[in-house]
């Protein structure tokens, strides 16, 4: 096995480890080390599958702690749109601006978090923005292979127990993963080595997820909150390096 692989392999069993703690993260970890190698597209395709089955199953493990249908139904709309649109931005432009954009922006919300740590985002507001988040997540989704400076930033905001939080972001990462998996087929961007790759992905993703869950039980709420800030500061930070380096 090539370096770049065997590195993205481990990289799954570490994002593993993370998703089973805090319900994300696994795509910061691993599609800057496989763009590195091979390209977003071979990133953002090989980390589809994976991403597919891990939130399934997490949205059924947590589904009594899901949000009202209405709210999902959303969310789910806009994200599915947005991944839809997003890759074929993917297959047609450079993220760079994007990335860019969305990193200052994410950074904005830390240092918002950081000068009022109480602030919590209100839930009729929250009613109010969920469609347009959900569609700009997706398009990040589809077009870099990283939503969560969107997706994270928006649902942590609410500041909801860590296991409707798991439950939220599981049924919207699964609903663009549902469709950004016809779309990056359709545009040749999903091939047949690709997806044999994105299904053995899942095995190191699958083994470090129970360790994760694990690992959570002994975890605060202000634990779980400052974990899910700093991922948002690599997020930004990675996006940023991505964009103007």
């Amino acid at each position: 096995m090539e370096d770049g692989l065997l590195l993205a392999f481990l990289a799954f069993a570490a994002g593993g480890v993370l998703k089973g703690a805090i319900g994300a993260g696994v795509p910061v970890i691993v599609v800057p080390i496989m763009a590195l190698y091979h390209g977003v597209p071979f990133a953002v395709a090989v980390f589809a599958l994976p991403s597919l089955l891990s939130n399934g199953w997490q949205a059924w493990r947590y589904r009594a702690h899901l949000l009202p249908a209405r709210f999902l139904l959303l969310l789910t709309a806009g994200a599915g749109l947005g991944a839809a649109v997003g890759s074929v931005i993917l297959a047609a432009l450079p993220p760079e601006v994007l990335m860019g954009v969305v990193a200052a922006t994410t950074l904005l919300y830390v240092a918002f978090r950081l000068a009022r740590p109480d602030w919590v985002l209100d839930r009729r507001l929250a009613d109010r923005l969920v469609l347009p988040a959900g569609f700009t997540a997706g398009i990040m989704q589809g077009a870099a292979g990283i939503s969560a400076p969107v997706s994270i930033t928006f649902i942590n905001a609410m500041r909801l127990p860590r296991e409707a939080f798991i439950a939220t972001i599981s049924v919207f990462f699964l609903s663009m993963s549902a469709v950004q998996i016809p779309a990056l087929w359709s545009l040749g961007i999903l091939t047949p080595d690709r997806l044999g790759l994105s299904l053995a992905a899942c095995v190191p993703l699958f083994a470090g997820m129970p360790l994760g869950n694990r690992l959570a039980r002994f975890m605060a709420r202000e634990t779980f909150d400052r974990i899910v800030m700093a991922l948002l500061v690599v997020i930004a930070a990675r996006l940023a390096w991505a964009a103007f380096a």
